[in-house]
């Protein structure tokens, strides 16, 4: 590894905002290494990075620079260090948790950075930067027969760099597994400014796995320069399946027949009635009956001999669950069309109101049915309509409401209603996030997931990484659970000491 992760004395807290004269210091020294033209700070061109796609968190950035080779990022991250300055990392911004804003603090923004490298086609590795859009990584390796097989809802917008910084997942990470399932390596710049290489790309790595610490890190840990990622061949076949249920229930239980079968769908989706209503409604439209409670969209894939059969059987066991009807896509374009509106519905959504609040709590698969009349029930006592659109297969929940933030009243009912939410998830033995992060939405229940110790062993990794806190500043762990942290160690120190 080149490079090392130094121990020095950490902050108490995160690094605080900049005021107006380390602001002046600090654009300059960008402006130096990206030139004036990508290094941004009048409040009117910056107002477009103050939310993701999570529309009901504004923060204000105070800078944003644009590197566009991995010098200048390199550079960047320096001048950062040298200043003491705060900073985000920020691919394109359609992260559903706040992990990208920046207040009052530097955006380093990745897009620019946007090369495939390299592909190796027979040992199924390609080497991209950070601003590769996931789906374009995928369109480049398509002549050698191969893709990439994490696919976010979100991947013909977002970006390698944040699927690696989220942990992503997409629908058919059921089969195949989120992103740390498809990382070999990455060459990160650490917020120090030096540059280490965590795993390898023919898996042999010694030592601590800090590739799987980096993964999923939320942008905290530092940027990464490249990445190296595996690639899946494609399937020699792939069957289509859409089942629609009169009762959410009925489709819950058809996942669970499905799984407890011994067949291991690709990918394995449910849609209630609001979310098929809102999809059908829009540009999106995908033949998705709109009288249905539910629908399930389940894929099949693999080798031809066998894949019909599977399907017979997917199809029975939905039916045997109280499906009204089960259709299998006669083509790729109605395949294409059937995924479409599966992947766009919360576009689809933005019809309905301008604000969005989306949660991906996961639950044991087994208790589906009682999750979801859970959350209906929530959403009836607080008067607002909860649609779910989400992962089945691996109980990975995507509740979401559609409301107008600017109505106090709508919007505090929504909120309380989103924590009884992930209460409920987490008192079913869930946990708070399958893909989306933590980020500024998720840091609040961290308490309700993890005890202090356990809280006070995330602060310390940082801390390894990022000793002053610089990185992503506010984000995923709760501030006091680090002040805590300090505070028990300085007593324990005390106490050995007398």
């Amino acid at each position: 590894m080149a490079g090392t992760i130094r121990e020095t004395t950490a902050a108490t807290t995160d690094a605080p905002p900049l005021d107006a004269a380390a602001t002046y210091a600090v654009a300059a020294s960008l402006t130096a290494a990206v030139g004036a033209r990508h290094a941004l700070r009048r409040p009117s061109a910056l107002r477009v990075y103050d939310s993701d796609g999570l529309p009901g968190y504004h923060r204000q950035p105070a800078l944003a620079v644009f590197p566009g080779t991995r010098d200048e990022l390199v550079a960047v991250v320096r001048a950062l260090a040298a200043a003491g300055a705060p900073f985000v990392a920020r691919g394109a911004g359609t992260g559903l948790s706040g992990g990208a804003l920046a207040d009052g603090i530097v955006i380093v923004g990745l897009n620019r950075l946007n090369r495939v490298l390299s592909v190796d086609a027979e040992n199924r590795l390609a080497v991209v930067e950070p601003g590769v859009v996931n789906v374009t990584l995928t369109r480049a390796v398509a002549p050698f027969g191969l893709h990439y097989a994490p696919d976010p809802s979100s991947q013909s917008a977002c970006t390698i760099g944040g699927n690696v910084a989220e942990n992503a997942g997409g629908p058919h990470c059921l089969k195949y597994g989120v992103t740390l399932n498809h990382v070999a390596a990455c060459t990160v710049v650490l917020p120090d400014g030096d540059v280490v290489v965590l795993g390898d790309a023919d898996g042999d790595a010694a030592g601590y796995d800090l590739l799987g610490a980096f993964v999923g890190s939320e942008g905290c840990f530092g940027i990464a320069l490249d990445v190296t990622v595996r690639l899946s061949p494609d399937p020699q076949a792939v069957r289509t399946l859409l089942a629609d249920f009169a009762a959410m229930e009925d489709a819950a239980r058809a996942v669970s027949g499905i799984v407890a079968a011994g067949i291991v769908p690709a990918a394995l989706e449910m849609m209630d009635g609001a979310a098929i209503r809102a999809v059908e409604a829009s540009v999106y439209a995908a033949g998705y009956p709109t009288d249905a409670a539910a629908i399930l969209l389940c894929e099949l894939d693999g080798l031809a001999a066998g894949l019909d059969a599977d399907a017979a059987r997917v199809a029975e066991l939905c039916r045997a669950a109280g499906a009204r009807g089960v259709a299998v896509a006669s083509d790729p374009a109605q395949r294409a069309r059937l995924w479409q509106g599966r992947k766009k519905a919360f576009g689809a959504m933005g019809r309905i109101a301008p604000h969005l609040v989306l949660q991906d709590a996961v639950v044991p698969r087994t208790r589906l049915p009682e999750v979801l009349a859970r959350i209906a029930a929530i959403g009836d006592a607080h008067g607002v309509r909860i649609g779910n659109v989400f992962h089945a297969g691996d109980g990975n929940l995507h509740p979401n409401i559609s409301y107008d933030a600017h109505d106090a009243d709508e919007s505090a009912r929504v909120h309380a209603a989103m924590g009884e939410v992930m209460r409920a998830c987490v008192d079913a033995g869930g946990t708070i996030t399958g893909e989306h992060g933590v980020g500024l939405d998720k840091r609040d229940y961290m308490d309700a997931l993890f005890d202090a110790p356990s809280l006070a062993a995330m602060c310390r990794l940082r801390e390894a990484f990022d000793p002053e806190r610089r990185a992503n500043p506010g984000k995923v762990v709760p501030v006091h659970a680090c002040r805590e942290w300090r505070a028990a160690r300085a007593l324990r120190r005390a106490e050995a000491g007398a």
